[in-house]
């Protein structure tokens, strides 16, 4: 069973901020206490956060939705509600998270550690300590907490590793990994052996180390999905080296050449950056009775190709026989230490940094809209509105007055004129309707 999982779909939702609280002091010895009422807690907010000790995406699968609990709300004696605890949610390194809602990439996980708001949760309502006045010394009035933000997002998982094994299906990938590290892919003697990429760490006697992913093989047209191209190439996309390994085993000598001029088509169609990094050309299978002859014809076909800026290094080994495996290790090793560390964020330009929404910007939403249904009622929403809706305590009527303030200094009560509306008129929020009164 395949129980690589590289991406998922979740929802997350940040929790509701306390409801703050009309109270007022009751103490024997204290004439005209005043009010009294405490702010609500904050909401949890919902952090991804990566995990070294996860690989896959897995645990995903069967839990896809994520909420986080509401803060606590304000209570007498001027006392806050708690605050709820954050929800932390652990990822695999190299997840990237975009927003589905906007196509937004919104966070890239590449750093142990390394934490990511994808919710926030909602700041508590404040008492109605805060609404005091020399004009209305002892308010009714209070908020609610602020509603959590509610978000749904695509975690896609990239393998990080240090160099990447590419070829063709059944080229000798999965069993040189087998050989240089501890790793155990399925190895067979059929194409698309490999289905999901496979992860091992390289340990040399000189001490050096590095991490060595086989991905799943490639052919003609993977740069547009077919085969398991796309899965092959967005992991591809953070390793350092290449090693591009070509079967010298084949009846046809010229099989090679175009096998290899395929792969690094591929690798252009999709990101013309990946042609950029180190690549080490490996002659696989050298322990075959037509290897010899065909590295030969290969050599020939290279050195005729006037398309190549440079001649690519090549080194023949045998995995199987274990023939200059480990001085190719080395090479790699060496190749490595002289190449830097590769910007995942350099070739794209809608990867930002940090998630927007965890600081959203007010300017950006919408203050209000207004529609009318088919029955006459006229609807008010907006991104602002509503939020000041859900945060206005309808039970006290002073708190529905500031409401209607609120309102009319966003300018709704012009607004609705503009569109016609009569006294009497029936104008709702959400559930809550009222009569529009001029």
């Amino acid at each position: 069973m395949n129980m690589f999982v590289d991406q998922i779909k979740i929802e997350v939702h940040a929790g509701k901020g306390g409801d703050g609280m009309v109270a007022f002091r009751r103490e024997k010895y204290v004439p005209n206490g005043g009010p009294a009422g405490g702010d609500g807690g904050r909401g949890g907010s919902i952090i991804l956060k990566v995990d070294e000790g996860l690989r896959t995406l897995m645990d995903f699968r069967y839990h896809r939705i994520f909420k986080a609990k509401n803060g606590g709300n304000g209570m007498s004696k001027q006392m806050t509600g708690p605050s709820a605890e954050d929800t932390i949610i652990a990822v695999p390194q190299g997840t990237t998270v975009r927003d589905l809602d906007t196509g937004e990439i919104i966070g890239d996980l590449v750093e142990k550690g390394q934490e990511l708001v994808v919710a926030k949760g909602g700041r508590g309502g404040r008492g109605n300590i805060h609404f005091a006045s020399a004009k209305n010394p002892a308010p009714e009035i209070a908020e609610n907490g602020e509603p959590g933000e509610d978000h749904y997002l695509e975690l896609e998982l990239k393998m990080l590793a240090d160099v990447g094994l590419i070829g063709f299906p059944s080229v000798g990938k999965s069993t040189l990994l087998s050989v240089v590290t501890g790793a155990k892919p399925k190895i067979a003697a059929y194409e698309f052996t490999t289905l999901t990429p496979n992860l091992g760490m390289v340990m040399l006697p000189d001490g050096r180390d590095f991490a060595m992913a086989d991905m799943p093989g490639l052919i003609e047209g993977a740069s547009k999905g077919i085969g398991l191209g796309l899965k092959f190439l967005r992991h591809i996309e953070r390793t350092r080296v290449l090693l591009h390994l070509v079967d010298m085993s084949s009846e046809d000598p010229h099989q090679a050449i175009e096998r290899y001029r395929q792969i690094n088509k591929e690798l252009a169609n999709y990101d013309p950056e990946l042609l950029k990094r180190p690549q080490i050309v490996v002659a696989t299978k050298m322990d075959l009775p037509n290897s010899a002859d065909n590295l030969a014809a290969f050599k020939a076909d290279l050195a005729a190709d006037k398309t190549l800026e440079k001649q690519p290094e090549i080194f023949p080994i045998s995995a199987v026989t274990h023939q200059g495996v480990q001085q190719l290790m080395q090479l790699t090793a060496d190749l490595l230490d002289k190449t830097p560390a590769f910007d995942s964020e350099s070739h794209d330009k809608e990867l930002v940094a940090e998630y927007r929404a965890a600081a959203p910007d007010k300017k950006d939403e919408t203050d209000f809209t207004i529609t009318k249904d088919e029955d006459g009622t006229w609807v008010l929403g907006g991104e602002k509105l509503i939020r000041l809706f859900k945060m206005t305590d309808l039970t006290h009527e002073e708190s529905q007055l500031r409401f209607a303030r609120q309102l009319r200094h966003m300018g709704v009560d012009d607004a609705l004129r503009a569109k016609g509306v009569q006294d009497g008129d029936l104008v709702r929020i959400e559930k809550f309707v009222f009569e529009f009164i001029q």
